[in-house]
């Protein structure tokens, strides 16, 4: 069974882009896409997701907060979060709420997210 991931950010473009990288992955699904973090409360708890790849800054609620309320009722899902504002102090706060990873966008782009994608995958099988 394909690993299912859900991808949380307010950009079409950047939900496309991840989509179609995720996509040439046949052990990969996207199971859904969320424009903020309310959405993605509610997709995790509908979709049951292996992963999540989430933005920080969004409209209505933001990434840090949408983490906490998931690793909350599902402690198992891997939460990726994938930003435009990496820091070493958002890390660590990032890890103390259940956030498996931060990774910058800036950084290593798509390719740089897909090996970090495929990394926790394993991690949790």
């Amino acid at each position: 069974m394909s690993a299912q991931i859900l991808i949380v950010d307010d950009s079409p473009f950047l939900r496309r882009s991840m989509r179609s990288s995720i996509e040439q992955n046949t052990d990969w699904q996207v199971c859904g896409e969320a424009e903020n973090g309310q959405v993605a409360i509610e997709k995790t708890k509908e979709l049951d997701p292996d992963l999540i790849i989430l933005d920080l800054a969004m409209t209505i609620m933001n990434g840090l907060d949408a983490a906490r309320h998931i690793a909350g009722f599902a402690p198992g899902v891997a939460i990726l979060l994938f930003t435009m504002h990496g820091s070493r102090e958002l890390s660590k706060y990032a890890e103390l709420i259940g956030i498996k990873q931060v990774l910058s966008k800036s950084s290593g782009g798509i390719e740089q997210l897909m090996s970090t994608v495929k990394v926790l995958l394993d991690q949790k099988h």
